[in-house]
């Protein structure tokens, strides 16, 4: 079970309703969203467990590390 708040990151991407698509590499959660501007960057930065966020064009990445498989899941 991740330490990390799955419903701090899904409530600062906008809410589960704004998510479109989600997925993982080895420390990204990298998630594609209905509405850009309902992202709230500073609250997901500061969720404890994030380490950044890199907000690109077409997905927002959330860094966690290697625990970001449980928090996909």
């Amino acid at each position: 079970m991740s330490k990390i708040s799955v419903d701090a990151i899904i409530q600062g991407l906008g809410g589960k309703d704004n998510i479109a698509a989600a997925a993982h590499c080895a420390t990204r959660l990298r998630v594609t969203t209905k509405d850009k501007s309902k992202i709230d960057i500073a609250a997901l930065k500061a969720v404890p467990g994030v380490l950044g966020v890199v907000d690109g064009e077409l997905q927002t990445q959330v860094i966690i590390g290697a625990e970001v498989a449980n928090v996909y899941n």
